[in-house]
């Protein structure tokens, strides 16, 4: 059943794309003001925040794992589960903190969500970011990142995850959308 909500169009990025939504972003947070720290959502957060780390010039770097179990029968079930905290940044580290936290998109919007919500209860201010928005898979009507450098509807291929042989299928070129005929 997991892949019959997949989305049909798959976009496949270069690195080259991916400093495009760095360029993107950045004026917008450097807008926002200073952040006193990022907490890098594992494992897709990790690249674009250490991304943004690095250009912001942001050196306390946090980590948040979230799981979310997948063994219920329902699918509307498992949307609705609470996540499990494998790792997270102790309450000290966020009291009274202006908290960055990337992911790589906003899917669901679930695991963005949840990380913020347990930020703001630690006493931080906490703002999400994301390269990519998926507004038609969100469960949130009123919720979005924070910021995003892209809205999008299609699966998105990462550069870094192009070896990792997903579902089978190889761009002949990345960057190019492989051919759906």
């Amino acid at each position: 059943m997991e892949s019959s909500r997949r989305p049909l169009r798959q976009e496949w990025l270069t690195w080259d794309d991916v400093d495009k939504l760095v360029d993107v972003l950045l004026p917008q947070l450097r807008a926002a003001g200073m952040f006193e720290a990022v907490i890098l959502i594992t494992r897709g957060g990790i690249i674009p925040g250490g991304m943004l780390c690095e250009a912001l010039n942001i050196t306390n770097v946090l980590t948040a794992a979230v799981n979310f179990p997948r063994d219920l029968d329902h699918d509307k079930a498992r949307l609705l589960v609470w996540p499990s905290f494998l790792q997270f940044p102790d309450d000290k580290l966020l009291t009274g903190k202006r908290i960055l936290i990337v992911d790589d998109v906003w899917g669901s919007g679930r695991t963005s969500t949840a990380v913020k919500s347990r930020c703001q209860s630690a006493g931080a201010t906490a703002f999400t970011c994301v390269f990519h928005f998926n507004p038609y898979r969100s469960l949130f009507n009123r919720a979005e990142p924070d910021f995003y450098a892209a809205v999008t509807d299609a699966y998105i291929v990462y550069p870094w995850e192009l070896d990792r042989g997903l579902h089978g299928v190889t761009p002949e070129k990345p960057g190019i959308q492989p051919d759906s005929n």
